[in-house]
């Protein structure tokens, strides 16, 4: 009896997990909706700052509710700061890339995370990734090509924006691992949005009157307010999804559900501003997917076999 309901215990937390995890392929792409609605009127640097002010007041609240010291050890304070500049980075590529591209197209590019998470795991961190994978990268590469030649064309240097973005991310996945067996993941969201929030200031008082179009801040007016709420909001809410979603499921699980992300973002694309993207990017996009997926069904097959292993008899 007892193992029976440890076992649909266990079955509804997936289950949880996925539903989370679908959730944050629904929110996520609304969050870059709301920003590329923003950059209309609003620089990239203010929209970013934005996304991590809301994100830091949205979080405060939750972790006085739940108790959580706001005191961080001193040695947790260069991982937390170089996760803030690393997020920051990549945001900024981002919006600075959507204000011009079509959704999907930039969303997909910065699908290449994923390859430059495996390709440094395996060339720096020394860990075991074989063949198969590292081709299934190679091959996730070439797919970002097929995006990116198109948008080079239509964009200019632009294009090249959203693989800032899947580089900076890549490397905040690397050290968001470390970080979230040490730091709660609602404590490590407030800070976060804190320290970015921090590092974002001091740039966009520098560069008020300055006319770049990435930094001087304007007044917003309007709707554009409900915008910035938005991206912050989004933001926020995807990536706490996100969070609790692999605190209950494993990320074996719920990695393939991440692509479900590249389907909506292109379908908000179409719907709020027109964009759809050609033969060459839908083809680069079906290849990143097969890519991706091919080296999560690898990195099961080789998880199944390292177990089938450990339990054989020694002898």
């Amino acid at each position: 009896m007892t193992s029976a309901a440890s076992e649909i215990a266990s079955t509804d937390r997936i289950l949880a997990g996925v539903a989370l995890m679908l959730g944050f392929c629904v929110t996520a792409p609304l969050l870059d909706v709301a920003a590329k609605l923003a950059s209309s009127s609003v620089p990239v640097g203010q929209i970013t700052a934005a996304r991590f002010i809301i994100q830091c007041m949205l979080m405060a609240p939750f972790v006085w509710v739940m108790g959580l010291s706001l005191r961080v050890p001193r040695k947790h304070l260069p991982a937390l700061l170089l996760r803030a500049v690393l997020l920051l980075v990549s945001t900024f590529c981002f919006i600075a890339a959507i204000r011009v591209m079509p959704l999907a197209d930039a969303l997909a590019i910065v699908f290449v995370a994923p390859f430059i998470v495996l390709l440094v795991g395996k060339f720096y961190l020394g860990e075991d990734v074989g063949p198969r994978r590292v081709a299934a990268a190679i091959v996730g590469f070439v797919g970002v090509l097929f995006v990116i030649q198109p948008s080079f064309v239509a964009f200019g240097a632009v294009a090249l924006f959203p693989l800032g973005t899947a580089i900076a991310f890549a490397f905040y996945i690397l050290v968001t691992r470390g970080l979230s067996r040490r730091v709660h993941p609602v404590a490590l969201q407030f800070h976060t949005g804190l320290i970015a929030s921090l590092l974002c200031l001091p740039f966009i008082l520098l560069a008020q009157g300055t006319g770049s179009v990435f930094l001087d801040p304007v007044w917003p007016e309007g709707i554009v307010w409900l915008w910035l709420l938005g991206v912050g909001f989004f933001a926020t809410m995807s990536h706490m999804m996100m969070t609790y979603a692999l605190s209950l499921a494993p990320s074996a699980t719920l990695a393939p559900l991440q692509y479900l992300e590249l389907p909506v973002a292109t379908l908000l694309g179409y719907w709020v501003f027109s964009d759809f993207p050609n033969a060459l990017t839908l083809t680069g996009i079906a290849i990143i997917i097969s890519a991706g997926l091919y080296m999560i069904h690898r990195e099961r097959v080789t998880a199944r076999a390292l177990i089938t292993e450990r339990a054989a008899p020694p002898f």
